[in-house]
């Protein structure tokens, strides 16, 4: 049963943000159409801007061979402009099926105040979990896949270099395996304590930890590969998850590099971990990054608080500042 929620012309409107030229954002008006059978109309709550993929495609700097594995699901226009573009949105159920009505949910969909979709693009939120607490989804499932690729387990000594939010949030997770010893490393001493407060021992660079058995790299600079290459042990994985754009970075792979047995591997959320592909399809690895939400210290996650109506005036200044996750208020 889907039961009707528009009801006149005007309610058959919703206000969407596009990515409309190089550092230039708008908000256009678009027609909502009526959900069908299987479909549900949600209303925005909140929705999270990646500091990371977001800001490239606000400076226009996917790579064209990227154009396609860039896309976002649900996403609208084509790289580089217009676009609409965003995976990180938090509303409520206005309209849909039964078991779905007046539930929270979270959808990769663009910034958007309603929209509709089908009924299994969207995923229930946990009891207790908040909803702008929980736009860092997408984030915290990148954290989890990185970490079955990586083949973490307890005891590990764990290094992490880069302390934006998908850095702590790799942090946070090897925080909770038995044993480990984890250190996350970063350029900005002012970090420390919330680092601290997820469990983890925080250096600057010049002090990071050598010897690791693993590594996560997430600074997207050449001197933060360097310094993951540098904190590996013998044989030691190191797990890219920058993702650098149009850009290019020096990977410092002489010196030691092939004498220690190094290695050093990508890791990316559009696929499943091979490690977990056969028994997690892609909805159930994100009911496992949402209960990972259930812990109140990832609010201080969230830095950043605009109200969707000013993201155009906005969010030119977010991206040219510092940061973690910037969320919209609708």
């Amino acid at each position: 049963m889907v039961k009707p929620a528009i009801a006149n012309e005007a309610s058959a409107q919703a206000t969407a943000l596009w990515y409309a030229a190089a550092r230039e954002c708008v908000l256009n008006t678009e027609e909502l159409p009526a959900p069908g059978p299987g479909e549900c109309l949600v209303r925005t709550l909140w929705s999270g801007i990646s500091r990371g993929s977001e800001r490239l495609v606000f400076e226009g700097r996917v790579p064209e061979s990227e154009y396609e594995r860039m896309r976002a699901p649900l996403q609208q226009g084509a790289f580089p402009f217009p676009v609409k573009y965003g995976y990180c949105a938090v509303g409520m159920v206005d309209a849909g099926p039964e078991d779905l009505l007046g539930r929270t949910v979270f959808c990769l969909h663009p910034h958007q105040d309603r929209f509709v979709v089908p009924a299994d693009r969207v995923t229930l939120l946990p009891e207790g979990l908040s909803a702008r607490r929980a736009v860092l989804a997408a984030n915290m499932e990148t954290a989890l896949n990185a970490h079955w690729d990586a083949g973490s387990g307890p005891a590990d000594r764990i290094v992490v270099v880069g302390g934006g939010v998908l850095g702590l949030l790799v942090a946070f997770i090897a925080a909770r395996l038995p044993g480990a010893e984890v250190t996350l490393v970063d350029l900005d001493e002012s970090r420390a304590g919330l680092v601290q407060a997820l469990g983890c021992s925080f250096a600057l660079p010049a002090d990071c930890p050598v010897d690791a058995d693993l590594v996560f790299h997430a600074s997207a600079s050449a001197a933060g590969l360097a310094t993951a290459i540098g904190a590996a042990g013998f044989e030691a994985r190191i797990v890219e998850l920058s993702w650098y754009g149009e850009g290019s970075v020096a990977a410092p792979l002489g010196g030691a590099f092939h004498a220690r047995r190094l290695q050093l591997i990508s890791s990316q959320v559009g696929q499943v971990s091979p490690s977990r592909r056969a028994r997690f399809d892609y909805a159930r690895r994100m009911q496992a990054a949402l209960a990972l939400l259930a812990d109140e210290r990832l609010d201080a996650l969230i830095t950043d608080e605009i109200a969707f109506r000013d993201a155009p005036a906005r969010l030119p200044a977010l991206f040219a500042g510092a940061g973690l996750t910037a969320v919209l208020r609708y």
